[in-house]
Order: structure tokens, then sequence, then C-alpha cells
């Protein structure tokens, strides 16, 4: 199965229509939908409905950043694979050329009575459909001794930016023969093979500059997306620089000290030279506040990715309990399509194609060994299911591991074009 940017742009269209009821009569002027959140899922929401209504559609996009860092391919940057700059990316072309009203301010509230979203600016903006796409946030308490506090000390780097640039730099400082330490978190999480694929990118920079450094990772899972893939990668490109340590080895007990750098797995103190502490996840904190939370997560109906709480808030991509799907950038925007069809469905009486998932995250391992893993869903009653999948192979040849990492970046930039125009 292979994707070229073309491909990816026009995936997901259906072979047959059905309408929705007729539309809610707005009473003045055009139908209202809000989104908040400027990533994978909220910006190809925005985009798609404006696109796709036609002006029939007021549509608001609520992002406090000007220029949105994509945390996929951010590893790539660690790795030095990629610039900064070439993930970052802008909102001006969702206003000009698609007529969204973009706001950078932070989304502070929703009244789901009055159907309002209040701005940290002071702001108060109406909605008729509220698409919501936050994101994660991480869960306090989950890695004993680290809190957001010590994020410049230890960082997460699991939200894109100056944590990324951040951490990339303590790596580069490591004195020679120095011990980088993850402590990887607990599922489910942003992006499965996301904390792999980032030891691998480090141990990448680390062979180039500091080839007798080490790397160790405490992780709380006995497995892991890809990790057969990942663990014949290391032997063949790191070979005796990684140690894993699974709960069978102290992995799922550990603590951190951030000032004194060290970590404690299991009873047994390192001192660590840098350190990736990525914790346990949830929802971002706009869905709880909103009381669209069971637990950790939103849930969500699967066709349609309305919120089970609300049906006039949508909810997409991290920040849902929707099923199989993974939380990954491709299964935000997959969603957001579906999102964006029913929210015009909804509103303008449009015709509503039967819901298509999908989802394939690649990964890095080393320059030129590119693998992936991926899967088609379905919408039922209960959730959002697996129907079949596939995943690179151990032992397959350098041509096809190249071509395969290739496939991604033609993805990257599709997706982002799908994303911001």
């Amino acid at each position: 199965m292979t994707l070229n940017r073309r491909a990816f742009i026009h995936r997901g269209a259906a072979a047959a229509a059905t309408t929705l009821a007729a539309p809610r009569v707005m009473a003045q002027g055009k139908p209202r939908v809000v989104v908040v959140g400027g990533g994978a899922g909220g910006a190809t929401a925005a985009r798609y409905i404006a696109k796709d209504s036609k002006g029939e559609i007021d549509v608001t996009l609520v992002e406090p950043t000007r220029k949105y860092y994509t945390c996929f391919f951010s590893n790539l940057y660690i790795g030095g694979f990629r610039e900064m700059s070439s993930i970052g990316h802008g909102y001006g072309t969702l206003a000009a050329e698609y007529g969204i009203n973009v706001v950078h301010d932070w989304a502070t509230g929703i009244d789901r009575d009055a159907r309002t979203v209040s701005l940290a600016g002071g702001g108060v903006m109406p909605y008729d459909r509220l698409i919501l796409s936050p994101g994660i946030d991480f869960v306090e308490g989950s890695v004993p001794g680290w809190d957001l506090a010590a994020q410049n000390a230890m960082p997460h780097a699991y939200k894109a930016g100056s944590q990324t640039e951040l951490l990339k730099r303590q790596i580069e400082a490591m004195p020679e023969g120095g011990l980088f330490a993850m402590v990887a978190p607990p599922n489910p999480y942003r992006c499965p093979p996301g904390p792999y694929e980032r030891v691998s990118m480090v141990a990448h920079v680390l062979k180039e500059i500091n080839p007798t450094a080490k790397i160790l990772v405490a992780d709380p899972k006995p497995k892991f997306s890809k990790m057969a893939l990942f663990q014949e990668g290391w032997r063949n490109h790191y070979a005796g620089m990684i140690e894993w340590l699974g709960p069978d080895f102290g992995g799922g007990n550990v603590s951190v000290d951030p000032a004194a750098m060290t970590v404690d797995i299991d009873g047994v103190v390192e001192n660590v030279d840098a350190c990736n502490v990525i914790p346990a996840q949830k929802a971002g904190r706009i869905c709880e506040m909103a009381g669209l939370t069971d637990g950790n997560w939103a849930p969500v109906v699967p066709q349609t990715m309305q919120s089970r709480k609300d049906e006039n808030i949508h909810i997409l991509g991290d920040a849902t309990s929707q099923g199989d799907m993974p939380k990954s950038g491709f299964s935000a925007n997959s969603q957001a399509k579906v999102a964006a069809m029913a929210v015009r469905g909804a509103l303008t009486g449009s015709k509503v194609f039967p819901p298509r998932f999908s989802n394939t995250c690649w990964s890095l391992i080393d320059e030129g060994d590119g693998v992936k893993v991926g899967a088609s869903y379905e919408a039922t009653d209960e959730k959002i299911a697996k129907v079949d999948g596939f995943i690179s192979q151990t032992g397959e040849d350098a041509a096809l591991r190249q071509a395969t990492y290739e496939e991604s970046v033609g993805w990257y930039a599709g997706i982002t074009e799908d994303m911001f125009g």
C-alpha cells in the first residue's frame, strides 16, 4: 500500500450518498461553526467546511499560536533530517483563500446551553455547531517528581515547538559518553510509535557526535507499536547503545528528580545528562471543562464524531475515545473530514457520504530505513472499528525501506496542504 501527495488529499471519497434531515433553520444570518484547535483535526475541519459549503457557513478557527508546529515529523528535526522551519505552518491561506475567521486566542470555556465559547482575551463566540480538536494534556502526578514546572529541565517535547528545540539542544550538549533517558508513557497516548522513533533519532544523532553515549528507556508497557521493527533497527544501526526496560525490569516503577537530574527505576537511581519525560495523557483541558469527558478522554459517536454528551459538539483526534483508531495526525485528519460532512449536512442539508476512516503511521529508524503501520476502519454503533491493516516486515531490503521513507515525505507534504491549504 503506497500513498503519494495527490492520493492522500483525494482519499476518502465514498461511492454512494445519503441526505440528512432538513437543516436547522437559523434565527438570522448564516449558520456559525466555531473550531477550537488548529492542528491536523481542527485546521482540516475548518478548511473542508469553508471550502465545501461555498460561503453558506460562517467558519471561525480559534488557535492560540500563529505558527503551528506538527508533532508528526518533529522527531526528524531532533534526528537532523528536517529543519524546524519545515514543520511550522501558518494560517494565512485559510483566512485569505477560504474566508475562515482565524482568531489567535485561547478558548477558556464553553457554555453548552447558550452555545458560546469564551476566549482568554474576553471575547465570546456564539456557535450553531462547535468542533473541538484540542489535542492532549498531561495527567498530573503520572510520573512522580515531574510536573510542568520541570519541563525545561526534563522536556516532554510531546507538543511540538520550543520543547522540541530544547530537547534537541540538550541531546547535543551531552558530555562524551553521557546517558540519555526516556520515561515512556502508558497507553493510550498520542502517536503510539512516536517515543520509539524518537529513541531512534536520538541514537542517530549520538552515533554521529557522541558515539560512546548510552540511551536508557523506562517503559510501563510490555510491548509497543512496531516493537519488532524498532528492536531490529536498534540492533542493526545502534548496537549496544539502547537499553529498553519494560515493566518486568522496573519500567513501570519510575520517579524522577529534575533538580538532581536523576531517574529512579525500581529503586535503582541513574544519573542522567538529558531526560525526556513523556507523561500519561488525557484530552485537552477544554473538553474536561465543558463536561465532555468520561475519564481521561471524550467519547464520540463514530458516524459523525459528535460528542456523546452534546449533539451540537464534534470532537476530533487525540482527545477522543472512539474505538480502534490510534491517536495520530493522520487519524485526526481522517476524522475531521467525516465531521465536516456531518456538520455541513446538519446545517445546510447537503448530502453526506458514509463515513470512512484510515490511518498510517510512518517511522524513521535511521537514514533510509523507514517503516510503517496502518489500517482502514468503519463506523459501528459502538466504535470506530478496524477492518484491515498492514505493517512493515522485519528483514525488508534497503530499497523498500527507502521507498517507505520517501512515501512518508510525500504524505507529509499532502497532509499539511490538506490542513492549511
